[in-house]
């Protein structure tokens, strides 16, 4: 898990009711962010250093995204996207400064519930933004989203051992610790009540 952030405060968050593009998966507002899923023209446009696709949307293009570690993932993302079809909200999410439309980073899935009505949950923000609240903001939100759906019977996650930032993250976002190994801390939210501002879908 790309757990990247010190953060505070669970906010609320709700579906934004318009975009400036046509989707099947509505962005994601909060308090400060907007989430926006990936779809696959977006993630090989990114790849292929097109940032053009950006202006598309709507958004800023910065110096700072897409980062070294965003590139590195938008193969996995693409991948993700190919095997559905499209986006279905269980794959990635840009995540937006709602004042600046600008990309601080990327959240999301590794894919739909697996047999277990399990989802696994991840994310990174740019180095310029971090320590502003807004990784446990994103982590909130989507865990929030994903346990709105029946399908989904918990969410899970996992961060570095000596990642301080991550575990106070995934504690209060009401995650209790199942298994360690040597470097990693493996962790599992199942009731659907434990995720602060889940809504019905």
């Amino acid at each position: 898990m790309r757990l990247n952030s010190n953060n505070q405060g669970i906010k609320h968050y709700a579906l934004t009711p318009d975009f400036s593009y046509t989707m099947g998966i509505k962005p994601i507002t909060t308090e400060r962010l907007l989430l926006i899923p990936f779809t696959l023209e977006t993630a090989t446009s990114l790849l292929k250093g097109d940032l053009s696709v950006l202006h598309k949307l709507g958004l800023k293009i910065t110096n700072h995204w897409p980062d070294q570690e965003a590139t590195e993932t938008l193969p996995k993302i693409i991948l993700n996207l190919e095997l559905p079809g499209g986006p279905t909200g269980f794959e990635s999410w840009m995540v937006v400064l709602r004042e600046e439309k600008a990309v601080i980073g990327d959240a999301g899935f590794k894919g739909g519930p697996d047999t277990c009505g399990a989802v696994d949950l991840g994310y990174a923000i740019i180095e310029q933004e971090q320590r502003k609240g807004y990784g446990l903001e994103v982590a909130q939100a989507l865990t929030g989203w994903a346990l709105s759906h029946r399908e989904v019977q918990c969410v899970t996650a996992r961060c570095l051992l000596e990642n301080t930032g991550s575990i106070r993250i995934l504690e209060k976002l009401g995650m209790c610790e199942v298994h360690r190994d040597e470097d990693m801390i493996y962790w599992q939210t199942s009731n659907h009540a434990s995720a602060p501002g889940a809504a019905t879908s």
